[in-house]
């Protein structure tokens, strides 16, 4: 059976129930399932209640506005470029599954598009043989070059000589895919702030960043782990994956509002070209259904 999404539900909403105290019940209830966090969607709904008191609002559209002006004052985006003359470090992070290693890849190939001569990719998930296998799978395809080491070796040396590679020709962008193990915390955070020093080492001054993935279908989950990457060795951005329109997608409400923490991409398909950058307000009017 085809999942619901968001604004099919709020569509439905208008149409059942005029705007009284069981339209805000109800709202919350599909709040909360779209993954914006109960405590969010309390607020929120409040907050809607509120304004259609105080200004008459009744009408379908400008309810619908009023929604969305509250949660884009919650979503945050920014717009990553690398520095054109500095050597970029961009440490992306997540946990298994989220999609985080396709997502190297289509940075790697967006920037590649874009003009950008020297890109190049850390094979940094060392843990896992697949992922190295992966990488360079990924590598040749999009005809970037990626650095790795063998199976179980230090992750921080492969980004050490990727740094210097992509130095090597004055400037360009490494993307280093990185371990989830989010299991195993402890060992994971050093590790992370391991390969964390080498990147500040190596960045130019003001080209080091650290993206999380997460992805859109797995909810609150979402928001746990960038609670937990942020604490670990704190976030600049969030790529959101596997986010189209039956995803509940609320993800992004609740990591800007809880977290501060901005979205820069977003990805919707298996293909290299299917990243893009991440538009707060076409997030939130597909999200709410304008």
């Amino acid at each position: 059976m085809a999942k619901i999404s968001f604004s099919e539900k709020i569509k439905n909403l208008f149409k059942a129930s005029a705007i009284d105290n069981d339209f805000f019940e109800e709202l919350t209830d599909n709040l909360i399932e779209g993954d914006v966090g109960a405590k969010n969607a309390f607020e929120i709904s409040e907050l809607l209640e509120q304004e259609c008191k105080k200004n008459h609002l009744t009408e379908e559209a400008d309810v619908k506005k009023a929604l969305k002006n509250i949660l884009l004052s919650y979503v945050r985006q920014i717009d990553l470029q690398p520095e054109k003359e500095g050597v970029n470090i961009w440490m992306v992070l997540g946990v298994n599954g989220v999609g985080k290693t396709t997502s190297v890849a289509k940075l790697g190939a967006f920037f590649k598009k874009s003009g950008l001569e020297n890109v190049v990719l850390a094979s940094a998930d060392t843990f896992r043989a697949a992922a190295i296998e992966q990488l360079n799978m990924h590598g040749e395809k999009i005809g970037i070059r990626v650095v790795s080491h063998q199976h179980g070796s230090d992750p921080a040396a492969v980004v050490f000589d990727a740094a210097e590679a992509c130095a090597s020709k004055g400037s360009g962008l490494v993307l280093a895919d990185t371990a989830g193990r989010l299991h195993n915390k402890e060992n994971l955070v050093r590790e992370l702030q391991k390969i964390n020093k080498i990147c500040m080492e190596k960045a130019s001054s003001g080209c080091y960043k650290k993206i999380l993935v997460v992805d859109a279908t797995t909810g609150q989950n979402a928001l746990r782990q960038a609670e937990a990457f942020n604490e670990a060795v704190g976030l600049d951005a969030v790529i959101l994956t596997k986010y189209d329109s039956t995803a509940k997608g609320g993800v992004a409400v609740s990591v800007g509002k809880e977290l501060g923490i901005p979205f820069a991409f977003v990805c919707n398909g298996e293909k290299y070209e299917n990243i893009r950058p991440f538009d707060a307000e076409e997030y939130v009017n597909s999200f709410v259904g304008l």
